[in-house]
């Protein structure tokens, strides 16, 4: 099994920010030598950085680890209110990340965060290598 290893990408907020995080994402993955879950991922992660771009007015972040045969995909932003419970949201323009996210990863949350000495939160999600 590969070693442990992490990736972290700061992104302004832009909506360019989605594709940039998308494509870094594919190459961290093939290099890594998990080209089979690059589609998935690639899903996972623009909808978490497209719901910290869209939905806060600050920096945000991509964040990709690996270890023990799990891909954890995860998005900070500057808001420190969690995502909208899942139960809640609809099938509409607004709200499918989080349908997607749950629907695609094995294991989803959030959880609250400083940085910088700016709150926010950190939203993230699980893949495994089987």
């Amino acid at each position: 099994m590969p070693e442990p290893w992490e990736y972290t990408l700061y992104i302004p907020n832009d909506p360019r920010s989605v594709t940039v995080s998308r494509r870094t994402l594919r190459l961290i993955l093939t290099m890594h030598g998990l080209i089979r879950l690059v589609d998935v991922a690639e899903l996972l992660a623009a909808e978490l950085v497209s719901n910290a771009v869209r939905h806060t007015d600050g920096p945000a972040a991509l964040r990709v680890r690996w270890s023990a045969g799990v891909l954890r995909i995860g998005a900070w932003d500057a808001d420190p209110q969690p995502p909208a419970p899942v139960k809640e949201l609809r099938l509409a323009e607004e709200g499918r990340g989080l349908v997607l996210i749950r629907a695609c990863a094995d294991l989803w949350g959030w959880q609250p965060l400083s940085r910088d000495g700016r709150r926010g939160k950190y939203v993230w999600c699980e893949l495994a290598a089987a």
